[in-house]
């Protein structure tokens, strides 16, 4: 008997909400995890801060401050997966916590190893005290993915101590207007840049199985602003010649006309 094709979950637009993105995400990081790793771990390296596909590295982009100012300071990574940049930041004498939402992208940071605590939990209800933590940063992690970033901004806020700096990155805002290929389709415009209807993959019952939202530019500064943060800088990496890999819709070709990135600086008042 002929085996029947798996099932290709059905990409469209809807709206989804802060439960149903939330169940959906932790279920596809725990079941793309390994192969998540395997495609991208030897670019994220073990030990490397790494801010996005353009290889922006926080060794030279000092966004959380001078790396040796980083000694003996509490970091909070929210979104870890392995937990590459905690494992950079303990590197530096820092003193991080590494959290994220999928069990198995931990099982991977424990795989790889460490000293650091890893935490299983959303990032928009964080188990700890209030003013536990210098910093805070978040590598394309949970921000994409929440229904509500405000939910998430103001945890992050509340477990910041006054004068803490927040740093997170997400995919750039300009770029959901183009489609997610890397060659030269992914070159004219496709869709509404201020479309916010979320991208969903659902199964055949029309249940989600992965979610993200889309915020514009405008968007985010004024949610940071909202939830008690002053944005200090924006950065928006240029590609550099050195990367010649593809990452999803990122690669040399867009890299060098879009920015593919945004990375807020953000500092507690």
């Amino acid at each position: 008997m002929q085996e029947p094709e798996p099932f290709e979950p059905e990409a469209t637009r809807r709206e989804a909400g802060v439960a149903e993105s939330t169940r959906a995400n932790r279920g596809w990081w725990d079941r793309n995890a390994d192969e998540y790793q395997r495609d991208h771990g030897t670019f994220l390296g073990d030990d490397r801060f790494v801010w996005g596909p353009e290889g922006l590295d926080e060794a030279e982009a000092g966004l959380l401050g001078p790396p040796e100012d980083l000694r003996g300071k509490d970091v909070l990574e929210v979104g870890a997966g392995a937990a590459q940049c905690a494992r950079w930041l303990a590197r530096q004498g820092a003193w991080p916590v590494a959290l994220d939402l999928s069990h198995r992208q931990l099982q991977h940071a424990l795989r790889i190893g460490g000293s650091f605590p890893l935490v299983c939990a959303d990032a928009a209800a964080l188990p700890f005290r209030d003013g536990s933590f210098d910093l805070a940063c978040s590598a394309y992690g949970a921000l994409p993915f929440v229904a509500d970033p405000r939910l998430v901004l103001r945890e992050v806020r509340r477990v910041l101590r006054p004068g803490g700096r927040l740093v997170f990155s997400v995919t750039h805002p300009i770029r959901w207007a183009f489609p997610d290929e890397p060659g030269p389709e992914g070159l004219s415009v496709s869709a509404s840049y201020f479309d916010r209807t979320p991208y969903v993959e659902q199964d055949e019952e029309g249940r989600a199985v992965y979610v993200e939202h889309h915020r514009t530019l405008g968007d985010r500064v004024r949610d940071v602003v909202a939830c008690g943060f002053r944005l200090v800088d924006l950065v928006e990496p240029e590609w550099p010649e050195w990367n010649t890999s593809e990452w999803g819709g990122w690669s040399p070709l867009r890299g060098r006309l879009i920015p593919g990135t945004a990375i807020f600086v953000c500092e507690r008042d």
